[in-house]
């Protein structure tokens, strides 16, 4: 692109440098273009899609059995319990056996319900030695198998993806079908509090970006479980 310098004289014997750029013709054939289009935008080639309507097949099955197999499909991990002293069972069960010693807890309605149960193995301010991590979650999305969860949650942003195990206990008022029910409960939630930071955890981390080779547990849990309690 040519810059040409252009010199004015004026009253008082000043001179004054002004630089001018000179458009490509290329780059002004494509703004001429772009000024064409602002001008006659062309229609929208399928306004009967447009709308708020689900572009996804209505639910079949119930929410628990819908997101139990989708979360199957992508290696979680699901179990379901009638009710808390259930859930409280099938948790020890599982850490005596996987011999998980430093679990990781900081949620209090959590560590109300399991300090007694998980007594000598519960951690709370020590994340990077963490065998696993307990958290709760905003929502269960049963059409994608998906976790949602935010920072307003009591375990923060880092604690359901450090550790390299994360066990999310959730009870069944909390399923919905899709995503767009979850954050609809979300700003029901909050109101004009909305956390700054809202996720989907779907399935434990996975990564083929190095030769498209598959590789789990490099941008967080190799191994995700959920415990759905059917009563509160």
């Amino acid at each position: 692109m040519e810059c040409r310098p252009i010199r004015y004289r004026f009253l008082r014997k000043e001179t004054f440098s002004f630089c001018f750029m000179q458009v490509s013709p290329a780059k002004e054939n494509i703004l001429k273009r772009i000024r064409q289009a602002l001008v006659n935008p062309a229609p929208v080639p399928f306004p009967q899609s447009e709308g708020n309507s689900s572009v996804y097949r209505a639910p079949t099955q119930e929410n628990d059995i819908e997101f139990a197999e989708n979360f199957g499909r992508i290696s979680g991990r699901f179990l379901y319990c009638s009710h808390e002293q259930e859930m409280i069972r099938q948790l020890t069960e599982l850490i005596s056996r996987q011999a998980w010693t430093q679990v990781f807890c900081r949620e209090p309605s959590l560590l109300a319900m399991l300090r007694e149960p998980l007594k000598g193995l519960l951690i709370s301010d020590d994340l990077p030695e963490a065998d696993v991590s307990i958290t709760s979650c905003e929502a269960l999305i049963a059409r994608t198998g998906s976790l949602l969860m935010s920072s307003a949650q009591e375990s923060g942003r880092t604690v359901s993806i450090y550790a390299p195990v994360h066990i999310c206990i959730a009870y069944a008022n909390q399923l919905v079908y899709d995503i767009r029910e979850g954050l609809e409960g979300i700003l029901e939630k909050y109101k004009d509090n909305i956390p700054s930071f809202i996720t989907l955890a779907t399935g434990p981390s996975r990564t083929a970006d190095i030769e498209k080779t598959l590789v789990v547990g490099v941008h967080g849990p190799k191994e995700v479980y959920v415990f759905l309690i059917d009563a509160q």
